[in-house]
């Protein structure tokens, strides 16, 4: 038994819309870490409770969880609180990271490329979204991921029923500028001046449609790692990843998602702070050719663990 990381407890499944994908991680995960001989335990936090996590007597938990609750900064709130060791990013990178609004805004004020966008509400201003942003448009809900309630708009009168969809999850609506191009991701390991970027993955889904079916069931889509890129494109794929990770102060890991228009110009669409560890996840596809094992990817993360908010010196 590796005693090195105690009673650990691998945090998945949740009560967000992502609920099934992290049982799949939760579960690739735990078993991982016992192949390396680590006491990893699975512990839904969507059918138990605080008390429960607390009476676990964890040393350090895996955030294998997707979505609200898990990935949004609450969490990781309440582990700060307990003085628990986590993978991952600490509240506010992970609540900035999981608001795509405010992750465009960050990436925006250190110039960092992102597609134009429009946040629409109750008043949604339709015509104004269009005039300025042009067509075709994404349509997403901000706080939602694995493409939950997102809709491309290529005309007019798509574009009411595709905020609707949207606004299911959201009380406000992302509409975004759509870029034409090839979906590529970048994995990102570590903390500040040493985090590090994986190799690239692109992602060729039928017809261009990577929707919920096409990430987690299907098995038509293709992954091309690394991707079929120029050096030069590479790099600056790598490099844009690890400053829009270090932008948001995400650390332990992480994954950047891209589109690389017809003139070979990235663009930053989100930042994944507890990103899939399923058999169609893409940080295990990065990391395997980089030269790092599945169970090897989920020890270094676990190696990470930590709290992030220093407690204040205690009282003279």
């Amino acid at each position: 038994m590796n005693a090195r990381f105690g009673h650990v407890g691998v945090l998945y499944g949740g009560r967000s819309a992502e609920r099934e994908v992290s049982l799949m991680s939760g579960q690739g995960v735990c078993d991982a870490l016992r192949s390396q001989g680590v006491d990893a335990h699975l512990f839904d936090t969507g059918t138990r409770t605080l008390i429960d996590l607390v009476n676990a007597g964890f040393d350090r938990v895996f955030i294998a969880l997707h979505g609200r609750y898990g990935e949004d900064g609450t969490l990781q709130g309440m582990l700060e609180l307990m003085q628990l060791p986590y993978t991952g990013s600490g509240p506010m990178a992970s609540s900035l990271s999981m608001d795509k609004i405010m992750t465009k805004k960050v990436w925006l004020e250190r110039g960092l490329p992102t597609p134009g966008y429009a946040v629409l509400s109750g008043s949604a201003d339709f015509d104004g979204a269009i005039a300025g942003l042009g067509l075709p448009l994404m349509v997403k809900p901000p706080h939602e991921g694995s493409t939950l309630g997102v809709t491309k708009v290529t005309e007019k009168s798509q574009l009411r029923a595709a905020y609707e969809l949207a606004a299911r999850y959201d009380e406000d609506v992302l509409v975004e500028q759509f870029i034409e191009g090839r979906e590529l991701t970048v994995p990102v390991l570590g903390k500040g001046p040493d985090a590090r970027a994986l190799p690239a993955v692109e992602i060729i889904a039928p017809q261009g449609n990577y929707d919920y079916e096409h990430k987690y069931v299907s098995n038509d889509t293709q992954y091309i790692c690394p991707a079929q890129l120029d050096e030069a494109a590479a790099a600056q794929l790598q490099r844009l990843a690890v400053e829009s990770y270090r932008a948001l102060d995400c650390e332990g890991w992480g994954r950047a998602d891209f589109i690389l228009d017809a003139q070979g110009r990235p663009w930053l669409l989100e930042m994944n702070t507890s990103p899939g560890m399923t058999s169609h996840s893409l940080v295990p596809m990065g990391a395997k050719a980089a030269g790092i094992g599945y169970a090897e990817l989920c020890m270094i993360i676990l190696e990470s663990a930590s709290c992030k908010v220093q407690p204040p010196p205690a009282s003279i």
